[in-house]
């Protein structure tokens, strides 16, 4: 029973926190990785798996409202389709020990830049 139940509470509250726009993906890889003993590879699958859905749901909800510019994306998905495909390549290709660092020093940064005060434009 609790192999499942404490998974299941960890995707539960990283969803809502994701709701909250908080980033509960980011917190899922890090609760899977450093807790639950998950390859870092699998969780950032997982994590892909987890983030879809939501992409997909705001990319609707944000086209459905007027929100998308159209020269913008047109520019934007070419060069996004080829870091992300450059992103995979890299993620198979490196050994796991070298794409650890790195992102940890990403999500040290990423959450020092949360807690900094915004400039008011």
């Amino acid at each position: 029973m609790t192999d499942f139940f404490i998974p299941f509470l960890c995707g539960l509250g990283c969803g809502i926190l994701s709701a909250w726009g908080v980033g509960g993906g980011t917190l899922l890889l890090l609760v899977m990785t450093l807790f639950l003993g998950v390859d870092q590879r699998t969780a950032q699958g997982v994590n892909l798996l987890f983030f879809l859905p939501t992409a997909a749901s705001a990319l609707f909800c944000h086209a459905k409202n007027g929100y998308l510019d159209g020269p913008t994306l047109r520019a934007a998905i070419p060069l996004a389709v080829a870091a992300a495909l450059g992103g995979a390549w890299l993620a198979t290709a490196l050994d796991t020990e070298v794409l650890r660092k790195p992102f940890g020093v990403y999500l040290l940064f990423s959450g020092v830049s949360l807690l900094l005060p915004r400039k008011q434009g």
